[in-house]
């Protein structure tokens, strides 16, 4: 298996999912979009990832390589039909991409919060094995609004009832991270735009206070990551 991996800041890669990737001699291409890396064809991948950013989906004019990600993921889904998974800026590309909308998240979700699976997600693949309600690690500030009309619901949290969809049988996205690891948080804060929107919401001892969050609910965020990366790898084969 070969899996292409689409960043948009160095900082927002595979996270934990690297370990298994790695357990599983899994080869991977990581194109970084926000550094000029050019699309390779996709032809010669079997999966692809697509993984969170700064920038909004919308921000085409100071991003515009955005206009080729969207039309690849299009293609990736619609036309060659092959396994995709895409987290925060991710899940929201691929609604953008398949003809649904994005909008202000008011306000933000950013901490350590609740998703609940809908029935559908109970009973999904990709969700096989998770808990129906889990805590998750939120930093978003702009939501799916209205997801492509073929889409699944899957999760949803009391801020945004879009929290993880499924498209046709070969396409996954969800708003909140499955790959945090211990440094995480640390790494994040790093980012002027992400570090902005924590202490907005969370105050000047955001950073701490997620942290130590984070470091609480570390164990059950790393078994859910391992189960969602074993359901998608058997949904792969």
């Amino acid at each position: 298996m070969k899996l292409l991996v689409f960043q948009h800041v160095d900082s927002e890669h595979p996270g934990s999912l690297r370990q298994f990737l790695a357990r599983d001699g899994v080869q991977w291409d990581a194109v970084e979009l926000d550094e000029g890396d050019p699309i390779p064809d996709l032809d010669g991948y079997d999966a692809l990832w697509v993984m969170g950013g700064p920038m909004d989906v919308w921000d085409i004019e100071d991003n515009p390589w955005l206009v080729a990600e969207k039309a690849a993921i299009r293609r990736w889904v619609r036309e060659l039909g092959r396994p995709f998974l895409g987290i925060c800026l991710g899940h929201q590309l691929l609604a953008d991409a398949l003809g649904g909308t994005c909008g202000p998240q008011r306000p933000p979700e950013i901490g350590v919060m609740d998703i609940e699976l809908t029935e559908e997600g109970r009973n999904d693949r990709l969700m096989r094995g998770l808990p129906v309600r889990q805590k998750c690690l939120q930093w978003h500030s702009v939501r799916v609004a209205q997801a492509p009309e073929d889409a699944t619901i899957l999760a949803r949290s009391p801020l945004s009832p879009i929290q993880a969809m499924r498209v046709n049988e070969n396409a996954w996205s969800m708003q909140y991270h499955v790959e945090v690891e211990p440094d995480t948080v640390e790494n994040w804060a790093q980012i002027p735009d992400y570090l902005e929107d924590l202490i907005a919401e969370m105050g000047d001892e955001g950073v701490a206070e997620l942290r130590a969050r984070a470091e609480q609910e570390m164990s059950g965020f790393l078994r859910a990551s391992e189960t969602l990366y074993r359901n998608f790898m058997e949904a792969v084969r």
